[in-house]
């Protein structure tokens, strides 16, 4: 299924941007040199990574600035179903696609697919610091990071937990949360994604450029 309009429309500025950015490589690298055809590969990873940075810091201030709209969303979500490696609300969210899903539709943003890769992006924060739209983590398959929601507020956090289940709130004090957590984030505009991990998620800006082509 063809991701929305409205979620195409959000991240295509994002895409052309890194287009943009890897077009402009390109000349500056001709001009210099008669002989070189094409740009080191090493150059191109590197202005992506300098893309993901500097679209990670407009992403802290539009997190701080609009939590609220953030968590709002979230909220539209609810009673959603749970399915697995879904990620538009028609067709079902697993858990780490609901946070993914809200963050794209909300913010025009990728977070990467994965909870574990999810647990790397922006700073580690305490329990007692968290804020709205702020990531939590849980061990629920005996395996840390494995499950991720986001913080409303009131110690409470919204998620799509598991399969037979839908999109909720939960509180992070009831006993089966409360022994599971495992750690929270707040996109900072720092992380500290691997590089294979920082390509994959330049890899789906550019897909979702190619996906905007078709509609």
């Amino acid at each position: 299924m063809s991701l929305k309009k409205v979620l195409i429309t959000q991240t295509l500025a994002l895409a052309l941007g890194l287009l943009a950015m890897t077009t402009h490589a390109a000349d500056v690298s001709a001009d210099a040199s008669a002989d070189a055809a094409v740009v080191p590969k090493e150059s191109m990873f590197q202005a992506g990574r300098a893309y993901i940075s500097r679209v990670s810091d407009r992403l802290a201030d539009t997190v701080t600035g609009k939590s609220e709209d953030l968590i709002n969303r979230a909220m539209e979500v609810i009673g959603v179903r749970y399915r697995w490696d879904a990620e538009l609300p028609q067709s079902g969210l697993d858990g780490s696609s609901f946070v993914g899903y809200v963050f794209k539709d909300k913010l025009g943003f990728l977070l990467p697919r994965k909870a574990t890769q999810m647990s790397r992006v922006g700073k580690p924060i305490s329990r007692e610091e968290l804020q709205p739209g702020d990531l939590v983590f849980f061990n629920t398959m005996r395996l840390t990071f494995s499950h991720v929601g986001i913080y409303v507020g009131d110690n409470k956090f919204i998620h799509s937990p598991s399969k037979g289940a839908n999109v909720r709130v939960d509180d992070l004090g009831s006993l089966y949360w409360d022994k599971r957590f495992d750690g929270a984030r707040r996109l900072d505009g720092s992380d500290n994604l691997d590089d294979a991990e920082r390509q994959e998620l330049l890899n789906e800006v550019k897909n979702l450029k190619r996906k905007s082509r078709s509609l």
